[in-house]
């Protein structure tokens, strides 16, 4: 694989570490959840001249910074891992990127997400409803599968719409991925 034309935003060294055992790719570490205005300045200039993808941990903290990246850079792409593929196979390790196989980061790679258009959005809130994506005592669960099926990591009652719409996930993709669900 070529090195990618993108820069990758990810948490931390171990990640940059983990990123180099799978492709050739720049890093830009937040730090962790340090993520102040200055560095999201970073990132909108990097996107500017490069380009980037955000790759966090599937965790509280990396869905926070994913988030705080969104809404400052609306046209970053972003590749995720599952909460699986990113766990320690030492006992009391951190969920994280650092984890995962370096096939599943190039897997994550090839399947991005984001990048802003014109987009209208397709799916609406009443689409959740019928699917019971929310408002059901199995809706985490679905949500959970949903996140896997369409490559948006995991997201809660309150912020699966935004992400459907933030990624712009098609009607036939969303109708597809609920038809799997279990």
């Amino acid at each position: 694989m070529a090195k990618l034309k993108e820069v990758l935003v990810v948490e931390g060294k171990d990640d940059t570490k983990r990123i180099a055992q799978a492709v050739e790719a720049d890093t830009f570490e937040t730090n962790g959840s340090a993520v102040n205005k200055a560095m999201l300045e970073q990132i909108k200039k990097l996107q500017a001249t490069r380009g980037v993808i955000v790759l966090t941990d599937p965790d509280f903290n990396g869905e926070r910074i994913r988030r705080l990246i969104s809404d400052a850079v609306p046209d970053a792409k972003h590749a995720f891992i599952t909460k699986k593929q990113g766990v320690p196979t030492n006992a009391g390790g951190s969920l994280g990127v650092e984890h995962a196989d370096p096939t599943v980061i190039r897997t994550a790679l090839t399947r991005l997400s984001g990048g802003a258009s014109q987009y209208e959005p397709v799916i609406f809130q009443h689409d959740l409803l019928a699917a019971r994506l929310v408002g059901q005592p199995e809706s985490r669960k679905r949500r959970e599968q949903l996140g896997v099926l369409l490559n948006l990591g995991y997201v809660n009652g309150k912020q699966l719409l935004k992400r459907l719409q933030l990624f712009q996930v098609s009607r036939a993709d969303f109708d597809q991925a609920v038809a799997q669900l279990k």
